[in-house]
């Protein structure tokens, strides 16, 4: 800051960088009664110089002339006459007039400053017009932008404000505490706001939680004609003494007699908040025998002058008559309002609880809790037909700022619009209503197939919040559950390669996955690993804590025989796993040790009774043997106890016949660590089991595909990714060979959501019920989203106000 001293007078020059920072130098110093003498915009800012009062009646300072869009306020002749400055009467009059150019001055430096944020931050220009659109005051708009984040898109602005909006509401954080401790409520408010109404909903939520013998009604409207009947009907229905009052005097004998009432709530009449009767009737219910709780409604089809006279009133009233405050209020009409903003505005501003949000008729299904986000949203989402009296920009006195990214915000909008079309032609296509959409939903929930879990997994895609170590708990837990309910004994691990990157690629992408099956049915239940090839063993080891932690033991099923050194490094550390074999594979008969091969060694084995199976579509015989074999080398010499001991292994022989000639069609063999306990015949599945778990893999890899596009592996969310297509892929694995007649009308359900046609007779394709499954989650969101109920609901008969 520097000054000036002129021969007569101090003028003081403020340099600063904004505006309203000079304007802010100004009053520190000088006080509220300063004179802006002239401003100009210099390298470093701003410069506004100004001086006191007293010394301007003495002589004329020369002023720099105002910017051209200030209006230059026109002095009377006399006031521009030096010997006339004497007179008080005239020296009054002048200074009326400074005062006025100096508001004006005021505001326009006020409007210089924000159209100058306007043009560094333009989004924040058009988020403060979508709030006043809304119905928000300037004043709580532009407190709500004070500390936007610069370079934020429109949409990222719009979620800062929709959660600085929330966090300010206060709302009723628990109706149980409110229930439990029931009291005298009192519902006031101005004529016609829906208190009878109101008070019935209230009632029928009271009667559903303890009982109409615990409730009582009272009303104190004498005036409106049919009140006290209207009250009595909806105490009939609900079972409920009604009361009706005069004075003070009627109140007090009342709430004495309902002292054994749990809860009592008083309907009282409507009276402006104009009317001096106002404290008066504050005044009966504060003086009553029993405490008395206020809650005012608020009428959302009000202006917002309108609604801060009423809250001013029913407060000033109570400071008139020496009572408590305003408990909280309720929100009524709802479903009326174009620009429920205003609502907001007030519970924020007089910081009053919003206990519940009234949007209809219906009692009592038209009275709910409030909810911050929807509230907020809800907000935006509201339908006008005109905006007639929402300021434009003629009235902002401003242009519009060009937004910077306007191209983008209007074609996300259009994609926006056009998935909320698409959705609603949607389920006009698949479903008469929603609740056929939610039988629909139900069936896949209820089939045992990880539907829920998919779904909630899929919901954590764009929580960028949300890591990979918080979702891999999550779907920790989630195995853990999948683990006591479909295995009885072990838990079966099957590894294998998902090649992301193309058959010709110079440095190929491949993702090893492992798929968990239920001992019980051989049928996948999940698919918690997708790692690296480089990182498969640790994965493995960490897939076996899991189990441990279960109770029940993993054992991997591999695909062919693992090299010596590594069985012999697995027999150390307890490792358990299965392997499929080939006949001619050398090993030592554990019980002679005699060399040979599988093969040979089968020939001479004892075979379970035969049981009927089919193989290749013709009738057959399956049984099995079991030995102990010790694997051998694979070296060059081959003399009888040259090789030197790898490991003992169960040796599981499985042999099919032709059930008419008794002519072996096959044979398989299966080698185990000696540490399963499991069955031959238990065994001798896991192969089949093994080889029927393969297409899982590539229904993984179109998954991966889906979700992450052409992410690389060195991207921070990819492997967030590969855990929900794990997930997803499981649950579309499940559903595709499901046999049941609601599994094939969820597979036509998501195949006409992927836009394929289904063929009487012919498989859905994976791919296709991968694409369908995430626009039915998509369309489950969006009709939530739209307050669409889709759980099924009990029919309750309803009662028209």
């Amino acid at each position: 800051m520097t000054t000036h001293q002129t021969s007569d007078a101090l003028n003081y020059r403020f340099a600063a960088a904004s505006s309203r920072e000079a304007l802010r130098l100004v009053r520190e110093k000088l006080g509220p009664d300063a004179i802006v003498l002239s401003n100009r915009v210099t390298t470093g800012g701003v410069e506004v110089v100004a001086t006191m009062d007293s010394p301007i009646a003495r002589e004329t300072t020369p002023v720099v002339p105002l910017p051209a869009p200030l209006p230059s306020p026109a002095l009377p002749p006399a006031a521009a006459v030096p010997q006339l400055l004497p007179a008080v009467d005239d020296g009054n009059r002048l200074l009326r007039e400074i005062h006025s150019m100096r508001g004006m001055i005021e505001e326009q430096l006020a409007g210089m400053a924000w159209n100058e944020h306007q043009r560094r931050d333009p989004v924040r220009g058009h988020l403060l017009r979508t709030l006043l659109g809304a119905g928000f005051s300037a004043r709580l708009a532009k407190d709500i932008l004070q500390n936007l984040p610069t370079g934020l898109s429109h949409t990222c602005g719009m979620d800062h404000a929709k959660a600085e909006l929330a966090r300010r509401l206060p709302v009723l954080e628990d109706e149980n505490s409110l229930m439990d401790e029931g009291g005298v409520y009192a519902l006031m408010g101005p004529t016609g706001v829906g208190k009878t109404t109101t008070t019935a909903k209230l009632a029928a939520r009271c009667v559903l939680r303890f009982g109409a013998d615990k409730l009582a009604l009272v009303t104190t409207d004498s005036y409106r004609i049919g009140a006290y009947e209207q009250l009595r009907i909806y105490g009939q229905i609900l079972g409920v003494s009604v009361h009706a009052v005069k004075d003070a005097a009627d109140l007090a004998h009342v709430l004495a007699g309902l002292r054994d009432k749990h809860m009592v709530l008083i309907d009282t009449v409507g009276m402006s908040q104009r009317d001096r009767a106002v404290s008066d009737q504050i005044a009966m219910l504060c003086g009553a025998s029993r405490p008395v709780k206020r809650l005012l409604l608020l009428n959302a089809s009000s202006h917002g002058d309108t609604l801060n006279e009423v809250v001013e009133a029913y407060r000033h009233g109570a400071k008139a008559a020496k009572s408590s405050d305003l408990a909280g209020c309720i929100f009524t009409k709802v479903d009326e309002a174009t620009h429920p903003g205003a609502l907001l505005d007030m519970a924020i501003r007089h910081q009053l609880p919003v206990h519940y949000i009234s949007s209809g008729q219906k009692v009592p299904e038209h009275l709910m809790l409030v909810d911050r986000r929807a509230l907020v949203d809800s907000v935006f989402h509201a339908n006008s037909r005109s905006a007639l009296f929402v300021p434009g920009e003629a009235d902002l006195d401003e242009r519009p700022a060009p937004l910077v990214n306007e191209d983008e915000v209007a074609a996300a909008e259009a994609v926006n619009e056009r998935l909320r079309v698409q959705c609603q032609q949607l389920i006009r296509a698949l479903t008469h209503d929603a609740q056929e959409l939610a039988a629909n939903a139900s069936a896949l929930a209820n089939g045992q197939i990880g539907f829920e879990e998919t779904r909630s997994l899929w919901r954590k895609l764009s929580d960028a919040k949300l890591g990979e170590e918080a979702l891999a708990q999550t779907l920790h837990a989630q195995v853990l559950t999948d683990v006591h309910s479909d295995c009885n004994d072990y838990v079966l691990a099957v590894t294998g390669d998902t090649r992301l990157s193309d058959e010709d690629a110079a440095n190929p992408w491949v993702l090893a996955s492992t798929l968990l099956l239920s001992d019980r049915s051989g049928r996948p239940f999940a698919a918690p690993l997708q790692v690296l090839p480089g990182s498969v063993q640790e994965g493995m080891s960490l897939l076996d804590d899991w189990a441990d932690k279960a109770g029940k033991p993993m054992v991997h099923l591999l695909g062919r025989l693992p090299a010596s050194a590594l069985i012999d490094q697995w027999r150390i550390s307890g490792f358990q796993w299965a392997a499929s074999a080939t006949a001619g594979l050398r090993i030592m008969d554990a019980g002679n040790g005699t060399p040979g091969t599988l093969g040979k060694l089968s020939a001479g084995l004892t075979f379970s009774a035969p049981q009927a199976t089919t193989y290749r579509r013709k009738p057959a015989w399956v049984s099995v043997a079991e030995t102990q074999v010790i694997v051998r080398p694979l070296a060059a010499g081959d003399a009888p106890g040259a090789q030197g001991v790898v490991s003992s292994l169960r040796c599981v022989v499985r042999r099919i016949v032709d059930a008419e000639s008794g002519k072996p069609l096959a044979h398989s063999y299966m080698l185990a660590t000696s540490g399963i306990e499991a069955t031959a015949q238990q065994i001798a599945k896991w192969p089949g089991w093994r080889a029927g778990a393969e297409p899982c893999f590539k229904l993984l890899k179109q998954g991966i595909v889906q979700l992450a596009g052409d992410v690389r592996p060195d991207d921070a969310t990819l492997r967030k990714q590969w855990l929900i297509a794990g997930q997803a892929s499981i649950t579309v694995f499940r559903l595709q060979h499901l046999q049941d007649a609601w599994a094939d009308a969820a597979r036509k359900v998501l195949a006409r959501l992927a836009g394929r046609s289904v063929r009487p007779g012919r498989p859905v394709p994976g791919s296709v019920l991968l694409e369908g499954l995430g626009k039915f989650f998509v369309l489950l969101d969006a009709l939530e989203s739209e307050g669409t109920d889709l759980s099924p609901q009990p029919r309750r008969a309803t009662v028209q106000a």
